[in-house]
This record gives structure tokens, C-alpha cells and sequence, in this order.
């Protein structure tokens, strides 16, 4: 929603970026992953790292979370606005800006806007999340990573909103941040 917020007046997101879209954005978000249910345990708590067919496997999510999303609304016999962003920001999320995401291997604004916004915001939680295969890493190398990605990974308009905004990132963050109990 931050980044949303901060890029609402930006030439290429205003027509967008409506007051209504953020407030999709900010309640469709949480399904991002949401098709990791149907992924085994077994790779998704694996403390290493994945082999080729485990990261076959892990991709699917994106197709899965879709789908089940889409499942839901053909069971309420209707469409949902948050839903429909929903599973474009469930499938799209792990595009990246130079075409090596997946599931289509989609590239530049051929991205939703959407799931550009969650691709940052996921890989920014990601990186500073302790994890069962790794610790968290500092506020400070998660910005470095993710500035090193603009213009590859991510929408360089939106790493740069991501840099302005790094203070708030970082206190969003330890807002919501789990306990040690609830890392996986």
C-alpha cells in the first residue's frame, strides 16, 4: 500500500493507481501466496536449498493460487473486484522485469502493476524474514539487493519509489514482524 500510495501521481501508474485499486492492492495482497497450500511441506520447509524439481514444484504456486482464487469466485456465482486482483497478483508475482519470472516469463509492462508492487514487497519481507533455510538479513543489505535488481528484477520506477520509502518499509516491518514461534 506504501508504494502504492507513493507512486499514485507517477506518470506511468497514475491511471492505475485510483484510490479504489490501492484498496484492492491492500486486501488482495495477502493471497499472494496463497497457492503454496498445495505445495509439499517437504519443500517448503526444506532448510536447504531447492534441487530443479523441487523449484519445478515451488513455481507451481503461482498457477495454484490462481486457480484456487478462481475456484472461489465460480463458487460464489459471481465476480469480486479484490478477488480478480487477486489472482493477478497470485499468478504474476514472481515475474520478473527482464522476462527470467515465471509462469509466463512475462517482461516490463507486460507485468500487472500489481504484482510488480508485490514482487518488491514479498522480496523485501523475504530477504529481512528468518526463514527455517536461513536467517533474516539486515534493513540495510535487503535495500542493497533490491536496488542491485532494478531494471532486472524489479520495475525501476518502483525501486526508486522503494528507496524514498525505506524508512516506513523498515517500521512496517517491525510492526508486523512474527515471533520466533510463527517463522517459517
Amino acid at each position: 500500500m506504501a508504494l502504492a500510495e507513493k507512486l499514485k501521481t507517477h506518470p506511468r501508474f497514475a491511471a492505475f493507481l485510483t484510490d479504489n485499486n490501492i484498496a484492492m492492492l491492500f486486501k488482495s495482497a495477502p493471497l499472494h501466496d496463497i497457492g503454496k497450500i498445495g505445495i509439499p511441506d517437504r519443500i517448503l520447509l526444506k532448510p536447504g536449498r531447492l534441487d530443479p524439481d523441487e523449484f519445478e514444484i515451488m513455481k507451481t504456486h503461482t498457477t495454484l493460487g490462481r486457480d484456487a482464487i478462481e475456484h472461489a469466485e465460480k463458487q460464489l456465482g459471481m465476480k469480486v473486484e479484490f478477488l480478480t486482483m487477486a489472482k493477478e497478483i497470485a499468478y504474476s508475482h514472481q515475474e520478473k522485469w527482464d522476462g527470467s519470472g515465471y509462469p509466463e516469463g512475462l517482461a516490463g509492462d507486460n507485468i500487472p502493476i500489481s504484482a510488480r508492487l508485490m514482487a518488491l514487497a514479498d522480496v523485501y519481507d523475504a530477504l529481512i524474514s528468518r526463514r527455517v533455510y536461513k536467517e533474516g538479513m539486515s534493513h540495510e543489505k535487503a535495500i542493497s539487493i533490491i536496488v542491485e535488481s532494478a531494471g532486472t528484477h524489479f520495475d525501476p520506477d518502483i525501486v526508486n519509489a522503494f528507496v524514498e520509502l525505506q524508512d516506513e518499509f523498515s517500521a512496517i516491518a517491525q510492526r508486523y514482524s512474527d515471533s520466533d514461534e510463527a517463522t517459517v
